[in-house]
Parts: C-alpha cells; structure tokens; sequence
C-alpha cells in the first residue's frame, strides 16, 4: 500500500466525522455535504501540506471550519430570509419522539454563544478530546474546558433540565437523527 493510498484510506474513513460537524453547522444537509465535499478537495488539493505524524483529524476540522466561516462571509451578500417563509416552507412535522427532541435541542444549541456551541460540537458531538478541540479553535485547552462546561450549563438552563440525564443525549441519538 503506498503512502497516498494509506493516507486516503485515513482521509475516508474521517468522513462520518466530518459530515456531523459540518451538518451541525449547517444545519442542513445538502449544505453539509457540499462543506465536507469542498474541504476533501482542499484537503487532496493540499496533501502535500499535510505533516505525517500530525493529527490529520484536527487539519481535516479546521480545513472544514475554515471553509464554513468563509462560506458565511458570502452569504453576507446574498439576499436572507428574513421573514422564514423558505424555511418555513421546508418543515415538516416530527414523526419520531427523538426528532422532538432533536429539534428542542438544536433550538437550545442555536441561543448558546458561537464559540460555546462550537466547543460543545467538537468534543460532546464529534468525539474530538478537549487537546484537538483547542488545536481546532486556536485556542487555550483551558479556555476549550471552560467554553465546553459554561456551554452545558447554558443548554442545560436554557432546556429547563435539572441535570444532563433531562437532555437528550447526541451520542444516542439514532444515525438518521444525526445525519
């Protein structure tokens, strides 16, 4: 196996990973997919870049994090839907008791600080350790710790829950819920 091969096999099998994240942004999934699929082509595009021996999770996030802010800064131009009527036009109504809940919970995430949800994202959601989660950020592993902690607090008073075991939790959540 040659080292491209092995370094794609890597690549791919992130792909679950970065799907989530970029979804969890988006928030939508056609979105999502064109993020994770733009950040692929940067990420072969620039393989070359890559260190062996680094962490090729943490340049593949902030490839896709980095691609999502710039996408934001475009669509400051464009014309937004101000009144929700596209996006009120896309509902539809909950058929499973988590995607109540899933939506109670997105609902709650979007009142939370950017930051604070994106720390919460990293390393409750994507499974990323607080150490990546800072590399990410470019930030402190303290101030990942103290975003990730404050970022509960707040969903937690935000969902009128007593503890975490009220909320549901991302990790079991079904597949479909997540996609």
């Amino acid at each position: 196996m040659t080292a491209t091969s092995s370094w794609r096999d890597e690549v791919v099998a992130l792909i679950p990973a970065l799907r989530a994240f970029a979804w969890s942004l988006c928030h939508n999934g056609s979105d999502a997919d064109d993020l994770v699929q733009d950040t692929l082509i940067k990420a072969w595009t620039h393989r070359d870049r890559f260190e062996p021996g680094t962490n090729l999770r943490a340049w593949l996030f902030t490839i896709l994090r980095n691609t999502y802010y710039t996408h934001v800064l475009r669509r400051r131009r464009e014309v937004r839907d101000e009144q929700g009527e596209y996006a009120g036009a896309l509902k539809t109504a909950p058929t499973q008791d988590w995607s109540v809940a899933v939506h109670s919970l997105q609902a709650a995430l979007q009142q939370l600080p950017d930051e604070h949800r994106e720390a919460l994202i990293l390393v409750g959601a994507a499974g990323l350790s607080y150490e990546e989660a800072a590399e990410i950020c470019g930030c402190a592993l303290g101030t990942i710790k103290s975003r990730v902690n404050r970022a509960r607090a707040r969903l937690l008073k935000i969902m009128d829950a007593e503890d975490a075991s009220d909320v549901l939790a991302l990790e079991t959540m079904p597949a479909a819920g997540r996609a």
